[in-house]
């Protein structure tokens, strides 16, 4: 079986209308190459940063998680994996959003494993993220079913975490997910190599939709959005630049890779 997706990758700023109004340009685009599917970056609604959340948080039917619900509902597609703030009494939890083509929830992950990082920056001068100072951390993992698609989600930090890929792969899914925002430091250095670990170490494919570019003043994002095969190959890579590329994946590969390579024999 063949499905068409697409991989949205953008620079999201604080503002909320802006981003819509550029999603609404990649989904008129990903409809008219035919795309069934569209996979979403980290913190595509709203981009803070990193210092305090968004102002701009979605709670349960209020105007923001209505207007991503539209989204899917006035341009008949699937979005998948992205994910926007989302507020509670105890705090924010990073979160994704999925819905239908009729904008049916399909169900949520919050993102389990916040990113901390002390790295130097291009000038030399250290610079400390930790996403612990403005969310507090999901529980439990989600796998969505998706017509033909068993869908792990996960978010950007999550995919040094193997252990999280594996239990998803146990529990049947063919596509693992990244919604991103890699800074570029990390990004130049790890990106690809996880996402093609994930990839071969899981027989699946793996699906990760990136911010990139410069979105406020003190986060730039490294974008290079991917589709890894089953065999670990980059069947797509977005690079710099906003933009939507769309991938045919056939689904019959997975069955082909894990007859090649045996794994998982008790």
């Amino acid at each position: 079986m063949k499905i068409k997706i697409a991989l949205i990758q953008m620079t999201s700023a604080l503002d909320y209308k802006e981003n819509l109004e550029k999603l609404d340009r990649f989904l008129v685009e990903a409809k008219d190459q035919k795309a069934e599917y569209a996979f979403l970056p980290e913190c595509f609604y709203s981009m803070s940063d990193g210092k305090e959340p968004t102002p701009y948080q979605v709670h349960k039917d209020n105007e923001h998680y209505e207007n991503i619900q539209n989204l899917a509902k006035k341009h008949s597609i699937y979005l998948i994996g992205g994910t926007a703030a989302t507020q509670f009494k105890t705090g924010s939890k990073n979160r994704t959003y999925n819905f239908d083509p009729d904008g049916t929830d399909l169900g949520h992950y919050d993102k389990i494993h916040l990113f901390s990082c002390d790295i130097k920056n291009p000038k030399g001068e250290n610079k400390k993220i930790d996403e612990g100072d403005i969310y507090i951390p999901g529980s439990e993992p989600k796998l969505i079913e998706v017509g033909p698609l068993k869908v792990g989600l996960g978010v950007c930090f999550d995919l040094r975490f193997c252990e999280m890929a594996q239990a998803y792969k146990k529990d049947g899914a063919n596509i693992l997910t990244y919604s991103s925002a890699f800074t570029v430091p990390t990004g130049r250095a790890h990106w690809e190599v996880l996402l093609r670990a994930r990839a071969i170490e899981n027989q699946c494919f793996v699906v990760a939709s990136a911010q990139w570019g410069r979105n406020n003043d003190k986060i730039s994002t490294y974008g290079h959005s991917m589709v890894i095969d089953p065999w670990g190959t980059v069947i797509a890579n977005a690079e710099e630049g906003e933009k939507v590329v769309c991938v045919n994946l056939d689904l019959s590969t997975i069955e082909k890779t894990q007859d090649s390579v045996i794994m998982g024999r008790d």
